[in-house]
């Protein structure tokens, strides 16, 4: 341990790694966002704080069977002459579960169709809430951590990358859950993301891949968009007053 505290290697291989545990924590934190703006704000902070606990959970949980982990990504089915491992499995169906989440609540934004989710009670509304958070997160938890073992050596830095990744995601969640949750608009844009982020998800599984750099640039672009629309709306209602 303390030749891991003397290496510069070490520490630069600790911080590349978690800034991209932070980036690929994002789409994490998107979908936590939107997911809890459905349940009352004292059950959604609960959510929240429940739902990035599981998410440092699972990524250490999967850190700890590294070896078992590695073995997910020999093919186990061909399917038109595409093999596929454990690991594209689950990424096909984490992408198509976020696809179909993400288009049935643009549906209910669209359509006004809050009644069935407000007629549930709110202990069953929030447990359904732990649910699809903990499906994501093990999604996630698994694309993020192949990337950990790809990028070090030693299973100390992966921890120590993910654990401070998960505290970023802990102290920005609140913040963007509020946004989201004050400003319906950017909830459908965040929506829109997850469909792109599923989409990015079913490629990957099915060996075509595509660059994250495209993708994290077009969410940037859109956010910055929304984000002056944001702006321009109470520039106006200020100037109406």
């Amino acid at each position: 341990m303390m030749e891991l505290l003397a290496s510069p290697e070490a520490w630069f291989a600790l911080l590349t790694l978690t800034a991209l545990e932070i980036v690929l924590g994002i789409d994490n934190v998107i979908f936590i966002s939107v997911i809890v703006s459905r349940i009352p704000p004292e059950q959604a902070k609960r959510a929240r704080q429940i739902g990035l606990l599981l998410a440092l959970v699972f990524r250490i949980a999967l850190l700890s069977v590294l070896v078992w982990l590695i073995g997910l990504t020999e093919p186990v089915i061909t399917v038109k002459s595409v093999a596929l491992s454990w690991r594209d499995i689950i990424l096909i169906g984490g992408g198509a579960f976020l696809i179909a989440k993400a288009v049935h609540e643009i549906h209910a934004e669209v359509e006004a169709a809050h009644a069935e989710a407000d007629a549930k009670p709110a202990a069953s509304a929030f447990f359904w809430v732990i649910l699809q958070i903990i499906v994501v997160d093990i999604v996630f938890s698994l694309d993020s951590i192949i990337t950990a073992i790809g990028m070090a050596e030693d299973i100390e830095i992966m921890v120590a990358a993910v654990i401070i990744a998960c505290a970023v995601m802990y102290i920005s969640s609140g913040p963007v859950a509020k946004f989201v949750a004050d400003h319906p608009t950017t909830k459908m844009l965040a929506l829109a993301f997850l469909v792109l982020i599923g989409m990015a998800l079913v490629a990957d599984g099915f060996k075509f891949h595509i660059p994250r750099g495209y993708i994290y640039f077009a969410i940037l672009f859109a956010a910055a968009v929304e984000m002056f629309n944001v702006l321009a709306g109470r520039n106006r209602r200020k100037a109406a007053k």
